[in-house]
């Protein structure tokens, strides 16, 4: 089986080189926070700046394991932060079950318990409402 890792990256505008394997993404924005650029993480949201531009983000393809008897501890929290084409959050429901206007669940890494930014509606959006 196969999964996908998200690494955002330190690049602004774009990687210096294609991956060899995977993808580099750009020109997602986040909602309800922003994207600590010292930590490398999600974070408060600066007073009345509503959407953050996200870094460009690795895609890297790995096989998942399996085996359930290995047990990770993983000490930083992941913030399963959905993403969306606009900003609306809403559409037909499609055969899974999911809106039409949803695109997929982005792992990225956060300052505090995933409760707290779905709390606040955190989400990445592909493009801002003009």
């Amino acid at each position: 089986m196969i999964e996908i890792n998200f690494e955002v990256t330190k690049f602004e505008m774009e990687a210096e080189s294609s991956p060899s394997l995977g993808a580099y993404i750009r020109g997602l924005f986040l909602e309800g926070a922003r994207w600590n650029r010292n930590l490398q993480m999600i974070d408060e949201s600066y007073p009345k700046i509503l959407f953050d531009t996200i870094p460009v983000i690795f895609f890297r393809p790995s096989l998942k394991k399996l085996d359930h008897a290995e047990v990770e501890i993983n000490l930083q929290q992941i913030y399963d932060c959905p993403v969306y084409k606009t900003s609306e959050r809403r559409g037909v429901l499609s055969t899974t079950g999911h809106s039409t206007n949803f695109v997929m669940y982005m792992q990225l890494n956060c300052t505090m318990i995933p409760t707290h930014w779905i709390n606040r509606g955190t989400a990445s959006l592909c493009q801002l409402d003009d």
